[in-house]
């Protein structure tokens, strides 16, 4: 029998790993723990150079309730629209590959707004050891206040959709829950945080999960036990599972799948018409 557990508070992405072994039972993973896993900082490999060029957004500042400003990368819509893409960066914070994908979803989508957040105020690692540390620390608090700025920002009556990588890929799901009933799609690429069925009671939007089979620590029955707890909370949830490592869909990483990508990619778009664009 599997005994050992990564116990977390991880909805705000704060706990501490008690066991740094993986589990083939666990079912709740902390990265702020798997910060400290070797494997785990070892699987993300160092991003290639990339500086992203005729950029469709610009760096902005909005004000958060804490009495701050926070930062993002804007796209804003070609015609006047109240749809928003909220997106989060992965633990290496928000780089120009991060734009990028904020780019390619304006693209592909047209009218709708593009928000990526920095939730590491500024910070940007290019080292494993620098990104993880930035995960471990990150400051669940602050990083709520971003998100329920960047809310505000959007407006009463906007429409919001969340999508994020990995680190990211669990506050794309706190975000849809922060949202409440703006929100509209939620899009997580191997990313989870602590759950029961509680956990969504405020969350409107559909979940689509994207994961990796052959990932270490969010393993299937991870991603099982959230489908399991979404539906049993009564909410409307697709989970698309590749044949992939974790951040397969990085084109920064040596695990890089393109074919797994293309296809999550579509996925993703299909699933952003489907429910949020329309």
């Amino acid at each position: 029998m599997c005994r050992i557990l990564f116990f977390l508070s991880f909805v705000f992405f704060s706990s501490v790993l008690f066991s740094q072994e993986k589990s083939c039972c666990q079912t709740n993973v902390s990265f702020a723990g798997l910060s400290e896993d070797k494997a785990f900082r070892d699987a993300h490999q160092l991003p290639k150079d990339f500086v992203l060029q005729n950029a469709k957004g610009k760096m902005i500042k909005f004000k958060t309730e804490d009495g701050k400003e926070a930062n993002a990368y804007f796209i804003e819509s070609p015609e006047a629209s109240k749809k928003f893409i909220l997106v989060f960066h992965e633990w290496w914070g928000l780089n120009d590959n991060i734009k990028r994908e904020s780019d390619e979803l304006q693209d592909k989508l047209g009218n709708v707004n593009i928000l990526a957040l920095d939730l590491y105020d500024g910070v940007v690692a290019t080292k494993r050891e620098d990104a993880a540390k930035l995960m471990q620390s990150n400051d669940k608090n602050r990083s709520m206040e971003i998100i329920k700025g960047a809310i505000k920002f959007a407006g009463k009556d906007a429409e919001i959709g969340t999508i994020g990588w990995c680190f990211g890929g669990g506050w794309s799901l706190q975000a849809s829950i922060l949202a409440g009933k703006q929100g509209k799609a939620c899009v997580i690429y191997y990313g989870i945080i602590e759950n029961t069925p509680e956990t969504f009671k405020d969350l409107h939007a559909p979940v689509l999960g994207i994961f990796a089979e052959k990932d270490g620590w969010i393993t299937p029955d991870v991603y099982k036990n959230l489908e399991k707890n979404l539906k049993a909370a009564g909410k409307k949830v697709t989970i698309r599972s590749f044949n992939a490592d974790h951040a397969f869909a990085n084109p920064s990483n040596t695990n890089f799948d393109e074919k797994a990508t293309k296809e999550a990619k579509e996925l993703t778009i299909k699933f952003f018409k489907e429910n949020l664009i329309r």
